[in-house]
């Protein structure tokens, strides 16, 4: 199967929702984990400028440890409450970080990074995991990036339930 990005078009919100209609015809029919993960952030990597890192962190019970992404390597475990991922994991609510260096214990995995946007992944009061954005532009990301971005992560929670 092959799939074409299609380029979004119209104002940011109207983005979005084109983003998050073509994330869930990526998904359809497919229930693994890896491999909707691995999809997903390629899309959202390739549909969205200025980000330097897109991918997921996963729950193995004790800690995130990190899953498909495209960007440089990454950090390979986080701890619960700890940095933005497991802040959003802990507290299980998005964390829309606008300068990545006023957030309390954030941990730098790629220096070029200026803000970040993590929207857990919950699916019937179980941490999965969590969907981490960076980008190298100070505050990137806003609440039309968040609502955007939550929409997409529950088109992935819900491509599990069937597994």
């Amino acid at each position: 199967m092959t799939f074409d990005l299609v380029p979004l078009t119209g104002d940011r919100a109207d983005g979005y929702r084109q983003l998050t209609a073509q994330a869930a015809a990526l998904l359809a029919g497919e229930s693994d984990r890896i491999a909707n993960a691995a999809n997903l952030s390629a899309l959202v990597y390739h549909a969205l400028p200025e980000v330097n890192w897109a991918g997921f962190y996963f729950y193995d019970g004790r800690e995130l440890v990190v899953g498909p992404f495209q960007g440089k390597p990454a950090c390979v475990r986080i701890a619960l409450g700890t940095g933005v991922c497991g802040t959003a994991a802990h507290t299980r609510r998005t964390q829309l970080v606008p300068d990545v260096h006023a957030f309390p214990g954030h941990i730098a995995c790629d220096g070029d990074t200026r803000s970040e946007i993590v929207v857990p992944l919950i699916r019937d009061d179980t941490l999965l995991g969590v969907l981490d954005l960076d980008s190298p532009r100070p505050a990137r990301f806003d609440d039309t990036d968040r609502r955007g971005l939550e929409s997409i992560a529950e088109i992935f929670v819900r491509s599990l339930a069937t597994s």
